[in-house]
């Protein structure tokens, strides 16, 4: 795959054997530009086909490649616009109960954490109150200083298992196992449970070329129009840090979650590496944190008695990210100046209890 696609790079075209063995470069050839262009689907392996094996002999799982319908006219609402497409048209193709998210520049470093979060999703005591398991977002171009503070220990290490004990982790967009029932709007009711055997036979009997025809239209750009896409189903729409709106509204609906933080890190992504960079990530991040606390899905106000008061203001420190540059940026100038200036940061404590007790003894008779 790796020359194949260094080849297509050199010759600044997909070579003429790719295009006959994958028709989806031929559909790719109609389009426009890349923010204008039909619904493109392709199931590339059929799980069910017996022939789709690997060099062990072991049989593939179904890959599917979309590439959602875009139109000039409508808002494709960027990463939750193509996670909600998938939403619809995975379940047409595929049985499966539980959703992985991740950033497009993370990669799985455990393969063990598929069987960490199912573990906590199929307890049979508290698993069926579990909506998603969050592992934390790590890195791998960390620097040797850290400079940056792109190692995220505060959130990984300590404001998170707090969010934890405290009725469930925010849903960070990435390194995420979620039901996939819970992110189509699903609210959890006591007495639910889930028959994982039934629902692993469940069989698609249509044929290859059928699925591909009949799901073009749910990734089409006007099919959520009109519709609860992006409101009650799905995720959320109308916010830049989308998943935490998403994740408090499946905890308003009941649900819970839960955070895994494994020895040996789940993922490992790409952190910003020059300052430009990292301000630019902080200030969406703290921006739209703000615009969280400012709407109606503060937490204050959105999750008033649906979840806990003390996960609410857990939310908090994060939705207030913003205001607490204020409190940084006095400890890192206010101090500055008093030193320079030579005057104590704090009162003298030998000097204040030798004036009480001065003035104690003078008031004795």
């Amino acid at each position: 795959m790796k020359e194949r696609i260094n080849n297509a790079t050199e010759l600044g075209q997909v070579p003429k054997e790719a295009r006959k063995e994958h028709k989806g470069f031929q559909e790719w050839d109609l389009v426009s530009s890349k923010r204008d262009h039909p619904t493109i689907l392709q199931i590339l392996i059929d799980g069910r086909d017996s022939t789709a094996v690997d060099i062990e002999e072991q049989t593939l799982p179904t890959l599917v490649y979309l590439a959602r319908e875009k139109r000039p006219q409508y808002h494709h609402n960027f990463k939750v616009g193509a996670l909600n497409a998938l939403l619809r048209v995975s379940p047409q193709i595929s049985n499966g109960l539980v959703i992985l998210t991740v950033d497009c520049d993370m990669y799985s470093n455990n393969s063990e954490s598929l069987r960490d979060a199912m573990c906590f999703l199929m307890d049979e005591e508290k698993g069926q109150k579990i909506a998603f398991v969050q592992f934390p977002q790590n890195f791998d171009n960390i620097t040797k200083n850290d400079v940056y503070s792109n190692s995220l220990k505060v959130g990984n290490e300590v404001e998170f298992p707090g969010l934890d004990a405290n009725g469930g982790p925010a849903y960070v967009g990435t390194g995420c196992f979620h039901r996939r029932d819970t992110l189509c709007g699903k609210k959890y009711k006591n007495n639910y449970q889930i028959d994982w055997r039934t629902e692993n036979d469940r069989r698609v009997e249509e044929s290859t070329t059928v699925l591909e025809e009949t799901c073009k239209t749910l990734a089409s750009c006007s099919y959520k129009e009109n519709t609860e896409w992006g409101k009650e189903m799905g995720l959320k729409y109308g916010c830049p840090v989308k998943d935490v709106i998403t994740g408090l509204s499946i905890q308003c609906r009941g649900w819970r979650s839960v955070y895994y933080n494994p020895e040996r890190k789940a993922f490992l992504g790409v952190a910003p590496t020059t300052l430009l960079q990292a301000l630019v990530q902080q200030k969406r991040w703290s921006e739209g944190d703000l615009q969280i606390f400012l709407s109606q899905y503060c937490p204050l106000v959105y999750g008033h008695g649906k979840i806990p008061l003390k996960l609410q203001i857990s939310y908090c420190i994060y939705l207030l990210w913003a205001f607490n540059c204020l409190a940084t940026l006095y400890y890192v100038g206010v101090p500055s100046l008093f030193i320079h200036r030579g005057l104590p940061l704090f009162p003298k404590v030998w000097s204040i209890a030798y004036t009480v007790l001065k003035v104690y003894r003078t008031s004795q008779p």
